[in-house]
């Protein structure tokens, strides 16, 4: 685990690496209310500038693409975080946006400072990225959690590459009262990068699903029982269609803690 800038080595992972190549996982290529296993939302603030951030990639890449734990269905997003932007490597999947979201959370569980690896279970549990019985027992205890309905259907792509998508979310008020914000974003599979430089210099790097964007869809007001928008998403043209997924969930805007997810393969 890697404290940003100052750089003090606090705890490290001690899950084994994973060799084996990112195969795109297994998601319904269209909405379905009939899928058995119960989708679990797993994000990992990571960077190709952290020396212990690899092998937290490869655990998330492994439940994503073999999903191990039984009636579960992991949803990965991988978010890069920008403050490894030095000593020479600059890692192209980085945003601010992601390292605010990770300095968001970092104020809601209470702790001193970002960190990477971290891995964050259905908004709710934070554990260092990598540790794999943690991040699975954390996934099992989630996906015992009362949930949101969310439901998914992609519309057919425009000529200027933007995309409709309709997205609801219902069984809300079996939830309580609280309002939630409801998230849709776009992850590729199957990136990868040859580091040239930094502390992971000379590796090739493989990736989990790499979050490529997140808006903001709309609040639920915490009293309708269910939420419905249709957004429309702007697809870069570098991009490879065949491995974009679409993520929505609904987060709990006191908790952070996600009340329903859903992905989809986006149709071609």
């Amino acid at each position: 685990m890697r404290w940003p800038l100052a750089a003090v080595l606090v705890a490290l992972s001690t899950a084994t690496p994973r060799n084996a190549a990112v195969d795109p996982p297994r998601l319904p290529q269209e909405s379905s209310t009939t899928v058995a296993r119960k989708p679990v939302l797993v994000e990992l603030f990571t960077s190709e500038g952290c020396s212990t951030c690899p092998p937290a990639d490869a655990l998330l890449a492994h439940l994503e693409t073999d999903q191990p734990i039984p009636g579960v269905q992991v949803i990965a997003i991988e978010e890069h975080v920008d403050y490894w932007n030095q000593d020479g490597w600059h890692d192209p999947f980085s945003s601010s946006e992601w390292t605010q979201r990770q300095v968001d959370y970092v104020s809601k569980f209470k702790l001193p400072s970002p960190f990477t690896p971290q891995t964050v279970v259905d908004g709710e549990t934070q554990i260092v990225g990598g540790r794999e019985g943690e991040t699975q027992d954390a996934i099992r205890q989630a996906a015992q959690q009362q949930r949101a309905q969310v439901t998914l259907t992609p519309g057919k792509p425009s000529a200027d590459g933007s995309e409709r998508v309709e997205v609801r979310v219902d069984n809300l008020s079996n939830l309580g009262n609280s309002s939630a914000v409801v998230w849709l974003a776009v992850t590729e599979q199957s990136l990868q990068s040859s580091v040239k430089a930094g502390e992971n210099a000379g590796k090739d790097l493989r990736h989990a699903s790499v979050l490529r964007v997140l808006h903001k869809v709309g609040t639920t007001d915490g009293k309708s029982p269910s939420f419905a928008a249709s957004p429309e998403l702007k697809l870069k043209s570098n991009w490879n269609r065949d491995n974009l997924t679409i993520v929505a969930f609904a987060q709990d805007k006191r908790t952070w803690h996600i009340l329903g997810v859903a992905a989809v393969k986006l149709q071609n």
